[in-house]
């Protein structure tokens, strides 16, 4: 499900238009950006837990060439799923 497609899904769950839904979606993005941004986390509880981490640096192997290289420590979001999405997703069957 892409943007456009989640905002039509919830106009049809809300009474809101897909102008207001648009809006909200997206200060809900820039606004766990910002938390993000100062170091902060942000739970949805039922839903799950955004917070950055920082991956350490390390050697590393380019796999065109085989050479050795230096990976540089990079900050990078994390999510960890809150329980009841992991109870409905365990329930899905392919």
């Amino acid at each position: 499900m892409n943007k456009t497609k989640l905002i039509d899904a919830l106009s049809e769950e809300t009474t809101f238009s897909k102008k207001d839904i648009a809006r909200v979606l997206d200060s809900l993005v820039r606004v766990i950006e910002r938390c993000l941004k100062k170091g902060e986390k942000v739970s949805i509880t039922g839903f799950g837990s955004f917070w950055i981490s920082e991956r350490s640096a390390r050697k590393g192997i380019n796999p065109a060439t085989k050479q050795k290289i230096n990976i540089p420590s990079v900050t990078v979001p994390k999510f960890k799923a809150g329980k009841n999405l992991r109870e409905v997703v365990r329930k899905v069957q392919f």
